[in-house]
């Protein structure tokens, strides 16, 4: 389904014009442990590209309505949220969201037939990640609390070049820059890739390349190592291959035509998410997740660079073929839907409180869960995070909403079920890995965490 949905939806509907070499046929990229070249692309902006293309698309459509300064706080699902005394014998199922207006600060129902869940990863629960700051598993926990399947969620990914940028997001460096050409070196110069994969060096999977950078970091004492194409590739091909990289690492004084980029790695990409059939629908009726916040299997334990956007153009393309397919789906009515309880709310939001529970769960995550695992600081992460979990439900019970609030919420409960599952799962195989566990051959079914915050 792939190419037929690439050719009628990204370049027939959408319009996008992917890198063609000069006699005319499409430009295929190679990247990280593929066996051979088959990455379309736009330049070093292909995801860019695709999502302008998309939000053009949707701003123009007469059918679509645009909800900015909204946050979701949970599903609405029914029967939980009803007043109908005969809901108790209806199947749960999800029929919209509660959100929180900005403007209003109020909650207000927002029902639906079908919803689907396109919220993205979860990286911003890491103090390294290379996600924008709304990636914090929004969709995700709202799904875990309404009671849908959660799986695999100990599989992080982690990218293995980050441009390093102390004290903020750390921007991608493709993986595109190695399958180019591009080497990693210690500060001295020195390519350590030999000692890991000797025979895959820099295009070895993600997970291998980001353990040995974070391997010779620790070892080495290192702030970061360094990629080099400047002495691999022409200063031009640099600067037309790879545009946003050339002009990011020039606006950090780096000219990469000249100078190798210090990298490290960083949490990219989430393996796991809420389980999905082949048509997109959770386990929750009338619920549907497209992307990086859905679990479709694709990815197993290590998500092969270039197939999150695949993935997500497919199962989208899915899901919305079944939801046409169901246009008599009943609803439930506005009256049954409760407004959102408010009352005995005493306390405003302490910005300083959030900011410093934010960061000690990153901090927790990336020290306790991140690379590198192993049972002493799962343990050790997991009781200091369901503290600070119990500490924030207690507070959110009582104070008055915000977009931060919701999402330290969501951020406590993420770093949770990711701890658990990984405390859970002592096979080290991926981009889990354990220390201190075990490299069983085969493939595992996938893994769950079902006791936290969830209504059942």
């Amino acid at each position: 389904e792939g190419p037929r949905l690439v050719r009628e939806i990204l370049i027939g509907k959408a319009g996008i014009r992917f890198d063609h070499q000069p006699g005319g046929d499409i430009e295929y990229g190679l990247e990280g442990a593929h066996s051979r070249r088959r990455i379309l692309h736009v330049g070093d902006l292909t995801g860019q590209a695709i999502m302008t293309a998309l939000l053009r698309r949707i701003a123009a459509a007469p059918n679509v309505e645009v909800l900015t300064g909204h946050t979701a706080v949970d599903l609405l699902t029914f029967p939980h949220h009803s007043r109908d005394p005969l809901a108790v014998y209806h199947s749960p199922g999800c029929h919209g969201v509660y959100a929180f207006v900005q403007a209003t600060r109020r909650v207000e129902p927002i029902l639906a037939r079908h919803t689907i869940l396109a919220t993205g990863g979860l990286g911003q629960i890491f103090l390294n990640t290379t996600n924008a700051p709304g990636a914090r598993g929004d969709g995700l926990a709202m799904a875990y609390r309404a009671g849908a399947r959660v799986v695999n969620a100990e599989y992080i990914q982690f990218h293995p070049t980050a441009l390093h940028m102390p004290g903020h997001t750390k921007s991608l460096i493709s993986e595109a820059v190695r399958g180019e050409g591009g080497v990693l070196l210690t500060p001295k110069g020195e390519r350590f890739m030999e000692g890991y994969a000797p025979e895959e060096l820099e295009l070895a999977p993600r997970d291998v390349v980001a353990r040995a950078i974070y391997t010779e970091m620790v070892e080495g004492d290192l702030p970061y190592v360094l990629l080099d194409i400047a002495s691999k590739r022409p200063a031009q091909f640099i600067r037309e291959r790879f545009p946003r990289i050339h002009s990011l690492c020039l606006e950090q004084g780096i000219d990469v035509t000249r100078q190798p980029i210090p990298v490290v790695p960083a949490a990219h990409y989430f393996c796991g998410g809420v389980l999905v059939d082949l048509r997109g629908r959770t386990t929750l009726l009338g619920l549907y997740a497209v992307g990086e916040v859905a679990c479709t299997g694709v990815h197993g334990a290590n998500r092969l660079a270039s197939t999150s956007l695949l993935e997500g153009l497919v199962w989208g393309a899915r899901a919305a073929v079944d939801i046409r397919g169901q246009k008599d789906t009943p609803g439930i009515r506005g009256e049954d839907a409760p407004p959102w309880e408010e009352e005995g709310l005493t306390y405003e939001v302490d910005p300083a409180l959030i900011q410093g529970d934010n960061q000690n769960i990153r901090n927790l995550m990336w020290h306790y869960v991140g690379l590198v695992r192993n049972s002493y600081r799962l343990n050790r992460a997991l009781r200091e995070l369901r503290n600070l979990w119990l500490n924030i439900e207690e507070f959110y019970k009582k104070a008055y909403l915000t977009d931060d609030l919701i999402g330290l919420r969501n951020t406590v409960l993420n770093a949770l079920i990711v701890t658990r599952s990984a405390l859970e799962n002592p096979v080290s195989r991926g981009c889990h890995y354990r220390e201190d566990g075990r490299t069983p051959p085969g493939a595992a079914p996938p893994s769950e965490t079902n006791d936290l915050g969830r209504r059942g």
